[in-house]
Parts: C-alpha cells; structure tokens; sequence
C-alpha cells in the first residue's frame, strides 16, 4: 500500500478540487492510502459528497494555510499548524509515508522539502522537475524548473543523471533522450559552464546525452529531457506555456471573428478539444522535487481535481518504481568510486 498525505490548501480552487480529485484516485486504485491535511470540518464537508473506501482515508487537522504573499522560509518555520508543514511533519515522522502533493506555494514546497525531508546522500541539490506534452504526443521534462536559480557544473550533471532515472521510472522511457538547453545546438556554443557540462555529459555512458537544444526545440518531441538550470527553466517553461494559452486565445478569436469561421469551427470542433486537452497542464502530472529523502510533487496553483488524481498516480507509479532508491544507488556508487 502506497501512502500518500495531500495538503489541501493553497490552491486557486481548494479544497474543493483536492478532495475531489483525492477521491477519484482512491476509487481507481486499491493500493493507495490517502492522508489529507487541512481543516477537518471543510474536508469532511467536501468528502461527503463522494462515496470512497472510508478505511484508506483519513484527516489530519490543520487550521492554518500558507498562502503565496507568505515568505516561504518564515511560513515553514512558524505556521506550524498549516496544512502544508502538517503534511510535511507527517511525511517526515511516519517510515510509511512515502509521498506529499501539494498546490501551494512553490517556494514554501521548496524550503520545506530541503529544511524538513532533507536530500539524499551525494546529491548536492535538489531541483524541481515538471513535464510538457510534445508534438509527438510524449512527454518532456525540464529539470532544473525554478528550485537554484545558480548551478554549477556538478548540479547540472546531477539534475541530468536525476532527471534521466525520473523520465524512465515514471513515464517507461528506455534510455531517455537528454539534451542541455543552449543558445545553438553546436558544441561550441554557450558560456563557460555551459561548455563543461556539455563534455562532461558527452562522454558519461550512463547518459544518453544527445547535445544541446535550443528552446524553441523544447515541444519538437526530439528530446525526453532538458537540463538547464532553475532560472533559464522556469522562464523556459513559462514562456512556452504561456505562448501556448495565447495561442488558444487565438484560435478562439478567429473562430469567432465571423459566420463562415463559426461554421468551420463547427466542423473541427471535436479536433479542437483534443488540442486543448493536449495543451492543457491538468491532464499532466505535478513537478516532482528530484534528490529528496521523500517523493514531493508540486502541482500547478489554479489546477482543477483531474491534475489532483494525475498527480497522485504520478506519486504512486514513483514509489512503485523505486525511484528514490535508484537515484540513491547511482550517487552512492560515484562516492565509492
């Protein structure tokens, strides 16, 4: 049995969708066992519109909530009955915990997944890594996503070596196609850092490094992961979803500019909606918070109850996968070395 403690609040839509997507997950999948954090008579008030399996499901009261004006260090450290450190002090005392989700605030999943779980032995940084979907209806993951802004060379080898282990565990990839975001594909191109990682990564046989990519390559479908560090990530990411709202934006606006495009429309319609559900980010899972003692997932602000049950398969198809001792198998292994 996988357990699984869901902080509820924090969210754009909480708890609401937390809930709803808690028990979707529960009535889907036999062997996950769900701890919610939050306040006990909201949670149940929401949990009482559902039917479940009321023996893999339990509250833990929490009154408080960490919200995003919060300083993310301060909120860990004194707002100790908020829904988020009471799920961190869960996943931290009980063995048989094995994983947290949460939709609040990423700087607080950050300091609390570092200052309360801790890193595995021999990684020097963890880093946050959400996926896209790609034109080839895949996935791609970009590892580091916004947890250090400034890496050097061995984060960066490190973030390709985690990244490459989540790819294969969590999604089946064999041999996962690892690319180095740059300003040119060749060689040569990039800054000094750049450079070192580049040949560092070329000539590690544990890693199928394929060379840089550009970042408008990042959808193509050529690459299973990008390795960047947390500032050119999340700019990288953002960026790339927020053109492709707009662009949603667009085609509803041009659908709708007159009598013949509506008619059209009418005709792609069904071909429409599967665009949107491919571009939309609830029908993917959470970033995951690669290098810590513990599986953490961290799902998008405003996500509705779908992306809740993606991101707690997402929990339990890593812990089923070992995951986290994979990982601690490759780092233990260079020590020795």
């Amino acid at each position: 049995m996988i357990k699984i403690v869901l902080d509820c609040y924090g969210g754009d839509r909480s708890p609401s969708v937390n809930v709803e997507g808690a028990v979707k997950a529960l009535n889907d999948n036999n062997d996950i066992y769900l701890i919610l954090s939050g306040k006990t008579e909201e949670l149940t008030n929401e949990l009482n519109k559902y039917t479940y399996d009321k023996t893999r499901l339990e509250i833990v009261d929490a009154q408080d909530i960490i919200t995003c004006d919060d300083k993310p260090t301060d909120a860990i450290r004194r707002k100790k009955e908020s829904s988020m450190v009471k799920a961190f002090d869960i996943l931290k005392q009980n063995d048989d915990v094995n994983a947290l989700i949460s939709i609040g605030s990423t700087g607080a999943v950050l300091v609390g997944s570092v200052l309360k779980i801790g890193r595995i032995k021999g990684v020097d940084r963890p880093a946050f890594c959400p996926i896209l979907p790609t034109m080839n209806k895949k996935i791609v993951g970009i590892c580091d996503s916004g947890a250090n802004a400034e890496c050097d060379v061995t984060n960066l080898v490190q973030f390709a070596k985690m990244g490459s282990l989540y790819i294969q565990k969590a999604f089946g990839v064999e041999n996962p196609k690892v690319a180095l975001l740059n300003i040119g594909t060749e060689e040569e191109k990039g800054d000094t850092l750049r450079k070192e990682v580049y040949q560092i990564l070329k000539n590690d046989e544990t890693i199928n490094f394929v060379g840089n990519m550009e970042s408008r390559d990042l959808l193509s479908g050529n690459y299973d992961l990008v390795v960047c560090d947390g500032f050119s990530g999340n700019v990288l990411i953002k960026s790339t979803e927020g053109t492709s709202l707009e662009l949603l934006k667009l085609l509803k606006k041009t659908f709708m500019s007159s009598l013949k495009n509506k008619i059209g429309a009418l005709f792609l319609k069904k071909d429409i909606y599967k665009i949107k559900d491919f571009m939309d980010y609830n029908n993917y899972g959470g970033g995951v918070m690669l290098g810590c003692r513990k599986t953490i997932i961290k799902g998008h602000g405003s996500c509705k109850a779908n992306s809740i049950y993606n991101c707690i398969n997402q929990a339990y198809t890593i812990e089923k996968n070992n995951l986290r001792e994979a990982i601690s198998h490759v780092f233990d292994t260079e020590e020795e070395k």
